[in-house]
C-alpha cells in the first residue's frame, strides 16, 4: 500500500463536495501536471490511502482522508473541447492525462493546519514542508502518514 496527499480548492471541489457524491465517490481529474500525472499512472493503487488537503482557502490543511478504489485510467475531460481541462494534444492513440477514482474514508474533526504541519519535527520528507514543492499529487511516507493520521483523527 502507498500514500497519497491530493491537493484540492475547496471552492472548486472539497471534502464536502466529496461527501456529498454518490456512495461518497468521485474521478479525481483535472490534473495538468507530468510528475503528477505519472503518480497517477503509474503509482497510484487501488487501495491506496489519500490525506484530502485543501489549499487556496482559508483553512489549508489536511481535511480528510479517502481510499483509491480504481486505478488511473485516461482522463477524457482532455477530450472535450467544452472542458476546462480541454487539451488540444491530446488523442485517444496518445492520452496525456489521467485520473483516478477516490471514495471518501474520514472527514477529520478539524483541518490539520499546513502550519503546524511545517513545525512538526517528525515530518522532514513530506513535500509540503519542502521548497518548491507544489505537486498537487506527492507520495506521503508510512512514517509521516502515521504521524499526521493520528494527529488529524
Amino acid at each position: 500500500m502507498n500514500y497519497w496527499l491530493f491537493k484540492t480548492e475547496p471552492d472548486a471541489f472539497g471534502i464536502d463536495d466529496l461527501a456529498s457524491r454518490p456512495e461518497q465517490t468521485e474521478p479525481w481529474d483535472g490534473v495538468r501536471n507530468y510528475q503528477a500525472r505519472n503518480f497517477l499512472r503509474d503509482e497510484v493503487k487501488s487501495g491506496d490511502l489519500v490525506f484530502i488537503y485543501h489549499s487556496s482557502c482559508k483553512e489549508i490543511g489536511i481535511a480528510g482522508l479517502a481510499e483509491v478504489v480504481q486505478e488511473g485510467y485516461v482522463d477524457h475531460s482532455q477530450f472535450d473541447p467544452q472542458s476546462k481541462y480541454y487539451d488540444p494534444k491530446a488523442t485517444l492513440e496518445k492520452p496525456r492525462w489521467y485520473r483516478v477514482d477516490v471514495k471518501l474514508k474520514q472527514i477529520f474533526p478539524r483541518v490539520l493546519p499546513l502550519k503546524t504541519i511545517k513545525a512538526m519535527p517528525e515530518i522532514t520528507e513530506l513535500g509540503l514542508v519542502k521548497k518548491g514543492h507544489r505537486l498537487s499529487i506527492m507520495p506521503v511516507n508510512k512514517q509521516e502518514f502515521d504521524i499526521l493520521l493520528q494527529r488529524a483523527s
